[in-house]
């Protein structure tokens, strides 16, 4: 994906081409449509699990958020020994009143070899499949076979995208529905009409997770909120906790959590972030690769109360912008930009302002 000219001369006047491939939201939507959801959210979960049994391949950290009162944008950088990838995503829940999104993002993957940027990717749409083919690779580990209804709390932006992936790669048939906003809600049954799946609008949660095999949790707002109590779980039940994704904002009784068994992507951040900041720092939690790899047991028994403590990492991102390559190369969708300068003597960046070969600058002569 990355175009070099890297034969050496002795006058370097053959200048070197850094050529990345840009994904613009039109285009990656045209992808989309093009493959359809079902397969995008297959695609970017079989990468997410095949990256997830190599986790001791990656260079992990935490990301780096700058936090203000109305929200929070933040880094997640990853690499292997070959690429280098991270995302650049803001959450400011209040956005909407401003006809903005709440979340917004894009991300790049880079050849580690030469630092070059191979692709440069809108991750708006992309982030919202890709965390939802998260929740289905979870629920996949965790969630007792045969599971079909789901509780979702929260119907906003997110909740099409796990209502679709719960369906094509879990097999849920029947969603609860409830969101503080009736409007929300409606729009969400418009939506799903078609696809197979039932919809039963609920006056609150705890009529929602009533009779649920899975519970998922997706609200927005930037606060200690407590969207399930203890005295809503069942026995069996799995709990798929997306909202609580940044410091000061959670979606669980504290007690929910004491009473199952939780599992996170990557502990050192979801202490940080997740559900689970409520709890002492040695409070004991699974990572989900370890289980898809083996080495850790998942869900204890049928009875077993389990919990995805999830906050979205870096290497899910990593994951869905290698689908996004691999799915625009095959389909010849996005262009290809020069981000980096041409430079017949790389040790000379300054000559490049002094070239007169644009039609710009001929003009300005």
């Amino acid at each position: 994906m990355v175009t070099q000219n890297l034969t050496p001369t002795a006058s370097h006047a053959t200048p070197t081409t850094v050529s990345t491939v840009y994904l613009s939201a039109p285009d990656v939507i045209a992808l989309v449509r093009c493959k359809g959801i079902e397969a995008c959210l297959r695609g970017i979960a079989d990468n997410i699990e095949a990256d997830f049994l190599r986790w001791e391949s990656f260079d992990k950290s935490a990301r780096v958020a700058s936090h203000s009162q109305d929200g929070v944008i933040e880094l997640m950088p990853i690499a292997d020994d070959a690429t280098y990838a991270f995302k650049y995503v803001n959450g400011h829940p209040r956005n909407t009143r401003h006809g903005l999104s709440t979340v917004m993002a894009f991300g790049v993957l880079a050849d580690v070899a030469t630092g070059a940027p191979v692709l440069l990717s809108e991750l708006t749409l992309t982030t919202a499949l890709r965390t939802a083919a998260m929740s289905a690779v979870a629920a996949r580990s965790l969630a007792r076979p045969g599971s079909r209804t789901m509780a979702l709390i929260g119907n906003g932006a997110q909740s099409e995208f796990q209502a679709l992936a719960f369906h094509h790669l879990l097999g849920i048939t029947t969603l609860r529905l409830f969101d503080t906003d009736p409007a929300a809600t409606a729009k969400l049954q418009a939506n799903l009409q078609g696809t197979g799946i039932a919809t039963v609008a609920c006056a609150s949660t705890a009529d929602a997770v009533r009779g649920a095999d899975i519970v998922t949790t997706v609200t927005a707002d930037k606060t200690n909120a407590t969207i399930l109590t203890p005295d809503m779980l069942a026995p069996g039940m799995h709990i798929n906790a997306v909202g609580g994704d940044c410091p000061g904002k959670t979606e669980l009784h504290a007690d929910v959590l004491r009473a199952a068994q939780v599992f996170v992507e990557y502990a050192p951040q979801t202490r940080i972030e997740g559900d689970i900041q409520q709890l002492p720092a040695d409070f004991a939690v699974t990572e989900l690769w370890e289980v898809l790899a083996g080495r850790r047991a998942g869900r204890g028994g049928d009875a077993a109360v389990t919990v995805f403590d999830s906050v979205g990492f870096a290497l899910e991102d990593f994951s869905a912008l290698r689908f996004l390559r691999d799915a625009a190369e095959v389909l010849g969708v996005g262009e290809r930009i020069e981000l980096i300068p041409a430079l017949a003597d790389p040790k000379n960046l300054f000559g490049v302002l002094q070239a007169r070969s644009s039609p710009l600058l001929r003009a300005a002569a």
